[in-house]
């Protein structure tokens, strides 16, 4: 093979290996943090400090900067989030991204193959699911180091060719050439991560004397701002078809990154002479990549540092890009804040569901309340707003359970997530009941009206109290499982009684005011599909606080309503 090819396609292949395995190590990660990966979330709406904080925390894990971001974006499109409370996410975001660059600059190329055997028998013997998942992550660990060692060693002809050493000289005295290789480099790749690694090894690279750098710290360091710029293109991405603090919080994300390159390109040289300053000493292309890295995290955390006390700023600047315009009108009967761009961030994406979820609840609450009025009123218009109502509850139910079933074919779930998205799965059923049998009382109402029954005033009294008291049953059911209240949840079990009583009663009285001739008796199978439907409401109400009483893992329903008070306080 000719060599030049040979050179391509060996850079292509460890580009190619090291992608692979951080992606690995970035899921196996989130699977071995498991439930940790809740609590760093639950500190996202705190203040600006933990916000950054956890944007740190968070792309530590998942090794992406773009992956953040873009859950930061979903969250904002959800409500969970504002606008300032994202922008903090992502000056932290740009802080944690710097730690893959840092774990690339230690030098273990004897110890690769031991890392990638050692992470294949913990993984192939591993009974529990956590070991198995470190394993991995070991593994893809050691994958990340094999594509970063096969670049280089298809790198090292190129340190010896005039005509490359050539380009790479121009690049190095024209740092704004520098920044668009960096930006296109990260386009093309859609990581920073990536092109950074390759040019952590680049750089690591001899010139003819065999001591400095090919490239040197002063012409790395264009590149790198460029590269930091390049990875907003994600996030830009990201918000498309989103709603405009979404957008806004994509904008902020290239603010950050543009404003710092725009400031760091007029002090290269001191930069340079700062960040040899506090990296390793030695020959230059054994400190390089270290210095790589640390120019990286001391940029980051320098624009962080600028950037935290002016996010009103911020937020200013990215409300007159995207102004508010028009308000956007939804189609009610769409999920407010499913993110398919999520659905390989399962904890993230599994409180968008419970957040949708208790959405449908809400929703089956109304019909309650309408189905109440119609029998109270007997009004069409009432019973249509329950028909359409009931629509939306049956398209929700639908995505929902979609999305969920995009989670479980993903294999991003662990065990014990697939478990409480079981139970997620087990209360939106019960709620989808509630709307279907809401949608069948309305109908036996319908009926009612269009036939011309006669129920007497007594029945018509007793349905309309057994509905309220359903009504009060539902929300005290759903109460308890946004809130983890379990005295309302003990409170509907009692309640439960006092239904089956008064449907007990409603169908004696029936039959008592049949023999008396008050009501007619061919509308006794009707009104008793009404109570039967009724006392099915029951049992989905009890279902629900079931669920909350332990059968259920309430923390996604507690945190994603709590996270959305503090956005509307």
């Amino acid at each position: 093979m000719d060599s030049k090819v040979q050179i391509v396609f060996g850079l292509l292949g460890g580009l190619a290996i090291f992608i692979y395995g951080m992606n690995m190590m970035s899921e196996c990660l989130q699977k071995a943090a498991g439930e940790k990966m809740k609590s760093i979330l639950a500190m996202l709406t705190k203040n600006p400090v933990l916000g950054v904080l956890a944007g740190a925390l968070t792309t530590a894990v998942l090794q992406s900067s773009s992956a953040t971001t873009v859950m930061a974006i979903g969250f904002v499109s959800a409500g969970l989030m504002n606008l300032p409370q994202a922008i903090s996410i992502i000056l932290g975001a740009n802080i944690g991204t710097t730690m893959t660059a840092q774990i690339i600059a230690f030098k273990i190329s004897d110890y690769i193959y031991v890392i990638i055997f050692l992470g294949f028998i913990i993984s192939f013997i591993a009974k529990s699911e956590k070991a198995k998942s470190i394993g991995q992550t070991l593994f893809a660990f050691g994958l990340l180091f094999l594509g970063i060692e096969t670049m280089g060693d298809v790198m090292k002809p190129l340190a010896s060719s005039p005509v490359f050493t050539d380009m790479i000289g121009k690049v190095a005295d024209i740092p704004i050439l520098g920044v668009a290789v960096g930006t296109l480099m990260t386009l093309v790749v859609q990581s920073s991560s990536a092109t950074i690694a390759v040019l952590q090894n680049f750089a690591s690279q001899a010139g003819p004397d065999g001591v400095t750098s090919i490239l040197g710290l002063t012409g790395a360091i264009p590149i790198l701002l460029g590269d930091n710029i390049g990875t907003t293109i994600t996030a830009l991405l990201a918000s498309v078809g989103q709603p405009k603090d979404a957008k806004r919080t994509a904008v902020a994300h290239c603010i950050f990154n543009i404003s710092g390159c725009l400031l760091f390109i007029w002090f290269i040289n001191p930069f340079a002479k700062f960040v040899q300053m506090i990296s390793p000493k030695g020959s230059e292309v054994e400190v390089i990549s270290r210095q790589i890295a640390n120019a990286h995290t001391t940029f980051n955390c320098v624009m962080t540092l600028i950037w935290i006390p002016l996010i009103w700023l911020m937020v200013k600047i990215v409300m007159r890009i995207v102004p508010d315009g028009k308000k956007e009108l939804r189609d009610p009967a769409e999920p407010l804040y499913l993110d398919e761009k999520l659905v390989s961030q399962p904890t993230a994406a599994l409180q968008l569901v419970a957040k949708e979820v208790v959405h449908c609840g809400e929703v089956v609450r109304a019909m309650l309340q309408d189905t109440s009025k119609a029998v109270k009123k007997e009004e069409m218009p009432l019973l249509e707003d329950v028909f359409e109502k009931a629509a939306i509850v049956s398209n929700l139910n639908g995505r929902i359970t979609e999305y969920l079933a995009d989670l479980f074919s993903a294999g991003v779930l662990t065990e014990e997530q697939a478990t409480q998205t079981a139970g997620i799965m087990y209360v939106l059923s019960d709620i989808d009941r509630m709307g279907s049998l809401c949608e069948d009382v309305a109908e036996g109402i319908r009926d009612k009206i269009e036939k011309k029954y006669k129920y007497s005033k007594d029945a018509m009294k007793d349905l309309e109290k057994i509905l309220n008291m359903i009504e009060s049953m539902y929300s005290e059911a759903m109460q308890a499982m946004t809130t983890g209240d379990l005295e309302n949840a003990k409170k509907i079990l009692k309640k439960k009684e006092k239904v089956i009583e008064l449907d007990i009663n409603m169908r004696k009285g029936h039959m008592t005011r049949v023999g008396k001739g008050k009501c007619a008796a061919n509308l006794t199978a009707p009104f008793n599909q009404i109570l039967h439907s009724i006392d099915r409401m029951s049992n989905s109400c009890m279902n629900i606080a079931d669920a909350a009483l332990g059968q259920v893992d309430l923390n996604y329903f507690i945190n994603v309503t709590a996270n959305g008070e503090d956005m509307k306080a």
